[in-house]
């Protein structure tokens, strides 16, 4: 996939339409006209208009990593109290006339839903890499933002084919901390990270700890084993993050460990200890002493492949009849 880089856009320069085969060159206004209708343009991006909200649909990257209840509860009754003060940032939907998508302002937009309200909105016209650049520098003027949002952010759009310089610039971040957020948001699907969430306390060291043990799949196993409790939602994030690090990483006391299992003691009719045998995770061990099996054990290693194919003959008849 051909990496987009910065100066790039979707939108055709009337240079690049007029090297077009069977192009016709657009004119462009000019003078009084030209620059009334630029004015006119730039008073329509910045006014706020009222729009339903079931005509926004969404866009842009996931810059939120769940969604704090509490804080989407005092939203709510702020907006109910005293309206909305903000407005959000919309584009026309590129390919469904008379919708919108969303660039920036999803908690606000979730919010005046619930309460029925229209939103309001300023509407502009944005290519893809603009909305980009819109939603990572609202981003960047967010002081709620994580360190695992950021990061996860910044490797979305690294796996949407963005170039480095572009992801640098959408977060006005430079390219070392560019560098340290994609090691720590590459590391992680993004299903996984919902399931932890914001972990604002959390920062790049913890991660990369986590991130190592879950190279190892048993304990990736163990973590999604876990995380699949219906006790671990009701952790709040940074204790999800805890809790799993911990699970993950914990070594089993000595004391816990398994007892090996004991031996059987396997006699003839008279009562006579023959053999040792028992059984463990790994298979089924027979022992027969030689001090004082008599040369019985002699006897049975000769015969041994013989017996045992007969106890197996025996064994799938049996299974057979039932």
């Amino acid at each position: 996939m051909a990496r987009k880089g910065i100066l790039t856009t979707e939108i055709t320069k009337p240079e690049a339409e007029a090297r077009t085969p069977g192009a016709k060159p657009r004119m462009m206004p000019r003078g009084a006209v030209g620059a009334l209708q630029s004015s006119l343009s730039k008073l329509q991006e910045n006014a706020v208009q009222e729009i339903d909200c079931a005509l926004i649909d969404d866009a842009g990257f996931e810059d939120r990593l769940g969604l704090d209840s509490d804080a989407q509860r005092q939203l709510v009754d702020s907006l109910r109290s005293y309206g909305q003060q903000v407005p959000v940032l919309l584009r026309p939907h590129p390919e469904k006339p008379g919708r919108f998508e969303i660039v920036y302002g999803r908690r606000r937009l979730m919010a005046l839903k619930e309460l029925g309200l229209p939103v309001k909105a300023m509407v502009r016209q944005l290519d893809d890499h603009a909305l980009v650049m819109a939603q990572g520098q609202e981003n960047t003027s967010r002081q709620d933002l994580s360190f695992i949002e950021k990061a996860s952010f910044a490797a979305q759009l690294d796996e949407a084919g963005y170039d480095r310089p572009t992801i640098a610039a959408a977060l006005s971040i430079d390219m070392p901390m560019l560098s340290r957020l994609l090691k720590v948001g590459k590391a992680f699907p993004l299903p996984f990270l919902r399931q932890i969430g914001s972990a604002p306390d959390i920062g790049r060291d913890r991660w990369l700890a986590l991130a190592e043990a879950l190279k190892d799949k048993a304990a990736l196993s163990r973590a999604n084993t876990f995380m699949n409790r219906p006790d671990f939602l009701t952790l709040e994030s940074n204790a999800r993050f805890e809790a799993v690090l911990k699970h993950v990483t914990a070594r089993p006391e000595p004391g816990n460990k398994p007892r090996p299992a004991k031996p059987r003691t396997l006699r003839n009719g008279d009562g006579k200890a023959l053999a040792d045998i028992r059984q463990t995770a790994r298979g089924v061990t027979l022992n027969i002493p030689a001090r004082n099996a008599e040369g019985f054990d002699r006897w049975f290693e000769t015969h041994a492949e013989a017996l045992l194919a007969e106890l197996h003959d025996r064994w799938k008849n049996e299974r057979s009849e039932d």
